[in-house]
């Protein structure tokens, strides 16, 4: 069942919501980080399968998605364990590899070409998004993810083409498209289930809730954590808003929040544009000249 978060034109809040705004079911959360413009990166960098690893990093971002799974991803990424921060500074580190690879997918699956190698990051299962954008404006294109944890290799493949070509708000991107594009991944962690439906943190935590409609048929929605900050919601707006995409249609009441099972949690995301996807192609590229010449 698909859903989605992302918004493609700020919403207004005036006790009237509308089911078309790109918002819906099923979202996810980001506590985003700023890293370095390749300083940090470049003594990491490797070849693997003739792809450079590493090398630079990106300006994280969140972003809303397409969600295809109602399965609850909580314990991915357990809290308090005492690897975590390093887990976290790998993913990190493993995330300008994960968006080139998503745009590798989508101009060979747009050029009719063979699929990409295998990719260096590691092909641990997580529950997972990609989103695209075009323009200056960073218009949403496409963005579709799962709350069900997939290897990495084979969810982004899957999930690159999906969300570009498949999303039913969007006609599919075109190869005339491509040079204005911006790819982000989103890597869901840490997932808890909140105390209450005020029980989370605006900027840091996506939402997910489970709900019964008026009719009593079983809902659920979700945000990512940037969404609210980006519409100018407080907490009690978004809940409403995320009913509202989640197809509750009748009054929404202080009772009606009350009886919300919230899940909250975090999520890992960078973003890569297009210029920097090819810019690192180039290095790739010539990284491989120079390695002929060394074998020659």
């Amino acid at each position: 069942m698909a859903s989605s978060c992302c918004g493609t034109k700020k919403q207004k809040l005036n006790g009237t919501y509308t089911a078309t705004n790109g918002y819906s079911s099923t979202s996810s959360s980001s506590s985003s980080g700023r890293a370095s413009n390749g300083d940090d990166a470049a003594a990491n960098n490797h070849n693997c399968n003739g792809r450079i690893v590493g090398g630079q990093y990106f300006t994280s971002s969140s972003g809303g998605h397409n969600d295809h799974s109602s399965t609850n991803a909580g314990g991915y990424m357990p809290n308090g364990h005492g690897g975590l921060m390093n887990e976290q500074k790998s993913m990190a580190n493993s995330m300008p590899e994960m968006c080139f690879y998503c745009f590798e997918v989508l101009y060979r699956e747009l050029h009719n070409l063979e699929e990409p190698r295998t990719p260096c990051f590691t092909n641990d299962p997580y529950p997972l998004f990609v989103t695209w954008k075009i323009g200056k404006e960073k218009r949403l294109r496409g963005c579709i993810g799962t709350f069900s944890a997939m290897r990495l290799h084979s969810g982004l493949r899957e999930y690159a083409i999906t969300s570009a070509l498949r999303d039913s708000r969007f006609s599919p991107i075109t190869r005339d498209e491509i040079q204005r594009l911006t790819v982000s991944v989103s890597i869901l962690q840490g997932f808890e289930e909140a105390r209450g439906y005020l029980d989370w943190t605006l900027g840091i935590h996506g939402i997910r809730i489970e709900f019964y409609n008026e009719r009593g048929s079983k809902r659920t929605a979700t945000y990512l954590p940037q969404v609210a900050s980006e519409q100018g919601w407080d907490q009690t707006q978004t809940i409403d808003s995320l009913l509202r995409k989640g197809g509750y249609r009748a009054q929404i009441t202080p009772e009606t929040r009350r009886s919300i099972k919230l899940t909250r949690y975090t999520s890992q995301e960078w973003h890569m544009s297009y210029n920097e996807y090819r810019e690192l192609l180039e290095r790739q590229s010539l990284h491989n000249v120079q390695l002929g010449k060394v074998q020659c």
